[in-house]
């Protein structure tokens, strides 16, 4: 194979590495897989949380009213962004109690974009939502 034709062939395949890791990189940052015309505002208690990028991630215990306890899995934004919104690593601990209001997931299950959140010493903070219309929205995040 003659050079010209090798190095052409190792900059195409590396331009298309290039396409394929922005695309994927793109689509993560989407608000595709919550519908923010469905709304969710829920109380209860924490039981984890996860401070890492990409995005925060918090669960909270909600406690039916027939007694049974659901877990529920929300998203918050980059941190970068939340810190910027007033958060710390340690704004949410497991047992404290919270008012979440979120985005629910369009696949049905028991996951939201939190928009809002109310932590246990009474501060609101939003979510860093890449929802536009959510309040404190980050536009890229």
């Amino acid at each position: 194979m003659p050079k010209n034709d090798f190095s052409s062939r190792i900059t195409r395949l590396a331009l298309a590495g290039l396409l394929l890791a922005g695309a994927g990189a793109q689509a993560h940052h989407s608000f595709a897989m919550f519908d923010h015309d469905h709304q969710i505002k829920i109380t209860g208690t924490v039981s984890k949380v996860e401070w890492m990028n990409p995005h925060a991630r918090f669960y909270v215990d909600v406690k039916e009213a027939n007694g049974s306890v659901t877990n529920w899995n929300f998203e918050l934004g980059a941190i970068p962004v939340l810190l910027k919104q007033g958060w710390t690593k340690n704004a949410l601990k497991a047992g404290d109690t919270v008012t979440v209001e979120g985005s629910l997931a369009k696949d049905g299950s028991k996951t939201a974009s939190a928009t809002a959140v109310v932590l246990a010493d009474g501060r609101r903070v939003f979510g860093g939502s890449s929802n536009p219309k959510a309040p404190g929205a980050a536009v890229d995040q």
